[in-house]
Parts: structure tokens; C-alpha cells; sequence
């Protein structure tokens, strides 16, 4: 791919990109892309473009690459996202002698930390299956502060000189920490980050988005989550350097403290629950592996209906973290209260968001349509913890596993759809979580290539409000992604689906073949509001 501009150093005005495909329901045989002033201006063919060649400021020859809407993460926490990219992740570590052996060479690296952070351990896949106790990190770490989240976040193990930083009401077991326990020792540690530190973090974030041709993250805070500076300093750095746009949601159940702060609404990890991993998402019948459980409540459908009244009336979206059946159930009910108070076409439009909605049962998914919720949720969570001897199926056992991340019904009922990751809990990788949507472990719950192209494209943008972004068409903005790819199909994977789903004969564009056994395109060039954040070194 090569460019031809007068000014390499400065985004031009009016660039033209020719000889590629162009994903775009303007034109299924589009070749050739104009955008100016930070929007699509034309889509069209080859020949076509001939017209506009003499009239520009750049000319990239796409050399045959796929031209596609960048992709939007709806959900991301982008300081410990950085962290893990930066720091110390467990994530890939086969057993605990692994992780102890890395955190010990982690302190060793960093003597000058006030507190060591580490993310992504995750005992459930470890041989044995046991965390770490609190006296092996104490000698791995010499006596230091360590903080370290279990990969779904919702759980932590920490060094005694950790729990000598936060109130002696937290609990002193020998045991991983949840539920407010654990938020006590998460706020506790990322306190000792500096705004120097906090920025590294948020910056190597947002580059590794651009890198993987994310135009867009939906960042999740919150007081029990990050701090009220780390999120308006995102929102600050994100204003001021070229990167991905960032969408900030506030959990908090104070609807003046989001607006505040420049949130979209008072939303995102507003916890109704915990986590399926850690034994404190919320539900009916208890855990299969630890029947005395049903999991964390921290609100209840009367405090739901008053936020989702709130944030109605204020104009802000409200949005509530729910996985386990019970609390999934906890926010419709309290939606529906919310709806016969203010009107159930107010709470339509304001577009109210459910993030992970992993335990749904027929009943649920068309109250989420009969309610205009956005389910926020994450593929890349079956393809980690799906499957018959997955993590779920250890928590849930086989039959309830099963029900889990139901997408395909979700389509089905009209529920919109807006894919992320929430990284660090997984990592940003859209391809893989299209993948993941199109190739569930649950063969029923599949969903087309291009329902799930479209759900963390056009997705993340209709979870915002905005319904004329997302897709290249004139007159949207240009947020685009340049990529190397192999050969491009049309048809889903599943005919089943593709009964449901976009005719594969209706002429659309097609998107890579995404099969188990092939290679996910590369990124070559990220483009927001016509603004080039990225070129993959070599382009």
C-alpha cells in the first residue's frame, strides 16, 4: 500500500483510496473510497474514482487490501488495560509455581513501585486449582505491596503489606477477596499509581486499540472500579492526541456526578452483581461446585427502577453490570417499574445498556426487546470459559452452561448488539471476538460473520445514540481501518443462521473468512475523523 501526498506529516483534507474492496452497503462492488473533511464523501468503483484523482490531496493505493468501518469496543477499562500491556499479566501462565516465579521477577524489575500490580491469574485453569496464599506472594514479593485481579476482575489475591493499606474491617482470610472486600484493596493499590504512571498506562491502551483498528472504546469506570481522576484524565488525554475516541460511562447511581465528570450516562460497571469465576454473579440455584452459593446482590430491582428513573428524566443513559440469572431478572423487573413510572417510550429512547447479560432465559431476552435495551456483551468470553469442560460448565454444571451468551437468540428478538472485550478481563482482538460470535461453543447460540462484524462495528455506535456512524457510507464519519487479509466470503457459517440473519445473496459486501484454521487480517492503517492514528511499521 502507498501513498501520494504533498505533506506527509499532516493529515490532508481530501484523500482518495483505490484498488481495494470497500466494505459498504452503498456499493457491494466498491473499490475506491474519497473522504474529506473527516467524513466519507463517496464510495464507488475503480473507474469512477478516475474522476476525483486530480482533485486531492492524497492518493492511497490499497494494493487490493479490505477497507472496513473501524471497530468500536464497547466495553474496556483502558488504565488497566495499560497495565496489563505494560506490567505484569498472568494471564498465560500454566500453573501457580509459573505466576509466583513471574511475580517474583516482576518485583525484582520495579523496585521503585509503590505498589506492585498484576492482573489475569486464574486458578481455575492451573493444575491443583488453588490461588496463591498470602505467604507465597509475601516471599515472592519480599514483603511488598501486591495487588493482583483475577482475570475476571471480580476477584483479587494481595500481599499482607496490602492489607496493611486499607481498613481493618476488610477481611483477613487466607482467601481471594470479592465483592467490597475486594474493592477496598483495588482502590487501595491503583491510589499509589502516579497521574505520570496513570497516563503510560492509558496511552499504551489506546495505541495497542489503534493498532488493531479500533476506532472506538466505551471506557467503564467507576468509584469501586478506577477513581474520578483516572477517568477524567482519560477523557482529557483521548481529547488532546490522535488515537481512538473514547466514550466514557460512570458507575455510580448519582446522575449529577456523571454528568460532572463528561460521562455519556451513569452506566457501565454499575454492579448488580459479581462474576461467574470468582462465585459472585447473582443467581437462582446455586453453584454446581459450591452449593452453598448463589452469588453477590448488590442492587436490587427497586434500586434499579429509581436509577433507570433518574437517568430517564436527567436525558443520560443508565446501565447495570448483570450476569447472573437472578440479576439479570433484578434489572428487568426494575426496568419495567422504571417504564410504568416515566413511559415506556421514554425508556425505548434513551437506549439503556446491560453489560455482559450472559444467563438469559427466553422470558429475559424479549423483555430486553420489549424494553429497547442494548446487551453489551462479550463473545470472547465463551470462546475462554465456554464448552463442556470450560469454567462455566464447572460453575453452572453442563445444562445451565449451555444457556449462556445466547447472541443468536438475542438478534433474533431485535435486541441490538454492541461486542466488546471488557479488557484486561479479555484482550482487545475484534477479529477474534467476531470469530468467537460466529463460531460459539454453543452451535445454536452462532451468529453470522456479518451479524457480528456488524454488532462491534454499527453496534458501539447505536449503544451511544449515534445511528449514522459505523458503516462507510457519504456523510458518515470516517473511522475506518485498513487491512491484509485473506480471501473474502459472503456466506455465513452456519445456514441456519443465515436464515435469520443478512441473505448472503443480498449482494453486501463480503468479510475474511474467520474458520478456526485461518489467520486474522492484519491491520495496516487506522483511520477517526479522517485523522491517521495509525500505520503498521513498513506501510
Amino acid at each position: 500500500m502507498s501513498d501520494q501526498c504533498a505533506d506527509p506529516t499532516s493529515d490532508p483534507e481530501t484523500v482518495l483510496l483505490r484498488r481495494g474492496e470497500v466494505h459498504s452497503p452503498a456499493d457491494p462492488f466498491a473499490t475506491a473510497m474519497v473522504v474529506e473533511r473527516g467524513q466519507v464523501a463517496w464510495v464507488g468503483s475503480e473507474g469512477a474514482a478516475d474522476a476525483f484523482a486530480d482533485g486531492v490531496d492524497q492518493v492511497i493505493d490499497l494494493d487490493g487490501a479490505l477497507v472496513t468501518p473501524a471497530f468500536t469496543d464497547a466495553h474496556v477499562h483502558t488504565t488497566a488495560t495499560g497495565l496489563a500491556l505494560t506490567g505484569l499479566d498472568l494471564s498465560d501462565v500454566p500453573s501457580l509455581e509459573a505466576a509466583l516465579d513471574r511475580v517474583r521477577a516482576f518485583a525484582a524489575e520495579r523496585p521503585a513501585d509503590r505498589v506492585l500490580l498484576g492482573h489475569g491469574w486464574d486458578a481455575a485453569r492451573w493444575p491443583g486449582g488453588r490461588a496463591p496464599t498470602r505467604a507465597e506472594l509475601d516471599a515472592a514479593t519480599g514483603g511488598r505491596p501486591l495487588y493482583l485481579s483475577r482475570a475476571d476482575v471480580h476477584s483479587a489475591v494481595v500481599s499482607t503489606a496490602l492489607l496493611d493499606l486499607v481498613p481493618a474491617t476488610v477481611d483477613r482470610a487466607d482467601a481471594p477477596l470479592t465483592a467490597d472486600d475486594h474493592h477496598a484493596v483495588r482502590e487501595a493499590a491503583f491510589a499509589a499509581l502516579t497521574p505520570a504512571q496513570r497516563a503510560e498506562a492509558q496511552r499504551a491502551a489506546l495505541d495497542r486499540a489503534a493498532s488493531l483498528g479500533i476506532g472506538s472504546v466505551h471506557e467503564c469506570g467507576g468509584p469501586a472500579i478506577s477513581s474520578e481522576d483516572d477517568f477524567t484524565g482519560l477523557l482529557k488525554l483521548a481529547a488532546e492526541r490522535p488515537g481512538p475516541r473514547v466514550v466514557g460511562y460512570w458507575a455510580e447511581q448519582d446522575v449529577d456526578k456523571a454528568r460532572a465528570l463528561g460521562a455519556l450516562g451513569a452506566a457501565g460497571d454499575l454492579f448488580v452483581d459479581g462474576a461467574l469465576g470468582s462465585h459472585t454473579a447473582c443467581l437462582h440455584q446455586p453453584y454446581a461446585d459450591d452449593t452453598a452459593r448463589t452469588g453477590t446482590a448488590y442492587l436490587d430491582a427497586d434500586a434499579v427502577a429509581a436509577h433507570v428513573v433518574a437517568c430517564t428524566e436527567a436525558g443520560l443513559q443508565a446501565g447495570f453490570h448483570a450476569i447472573g440469572d437472578a440479576a439479570v431478572g433484578a434489572v428487568v423487573e426494575g426496568m419495567r417499574a422504571a417504564a410504568e413510572k416515566v413511559g415506556l417510550a421514554r425508556v425505548r429512547a434513551a437506549r439503556h445498556r446491560v453489560e455482559h447479560a450472559e444467563m438469559l432465559t427466553p422470558e429475559t431476552v424479549a423483555a430486553f426487546a420489549e424494553l429497547g435495551l442494548i446487551a453489551s456483551v462479550q463473545p470472547a468470553f465463551d470462546a475462554v470459559w465456554g464448552g463442556e469442560d470450560g469454567m462455566y460448565a464447572a460453575r453452572l454444571g453442563a445444562e445451565r452452561a449451555r444457556t449462556l451468551n445466547p447472541f443468536a437468540a438475542l438478534l433474533r428478538a431485535g435486541v441490538p448488539l454492541a461486542f466488546g472485550s471488557d479488557s484486561p478481563v479479555t484482550p482487545l482482538d475484534p477479529w477474534g471476538t467476531v470469530r468467537a460470535a460466529a463460531f460459539h461453543r454453543t452451535p445454536e447460540h452462532r451468529v453470522s460473520v456479518r451479524a457480528a462484524f456488524t454488532a462491534h462495528t454499527r453496534g458501539g455506535w447505536r449503544a451511544i445514540g449515534r445511528d449514522d456512524a459505523g458503516v462507510l457510507v457519504p456523510g458518515a464519519p470516517a473511522d475506518y481501518a485498513v487491512w491484509h487479509t485473506g480471501e473474502l466470503v459472503v456466506q455465513a457459517p452456519d445456514d441456519r443462521v443465515a436464515r435469520w440473519s443478512t441473505d448472503p445473496r443480498s449482494g453486501t459486501p463480503g468479510l475474511p473468512d474467520l474458520g478456526p484454521d485461518r489467520e486474522l487480517p492484519v491491520c495496516l492503517r487506522t483511520v477517526v475523523g479522517g485523522r491517521t492514528v495509525y500505520v503498521r511499521p513498513g506501510e
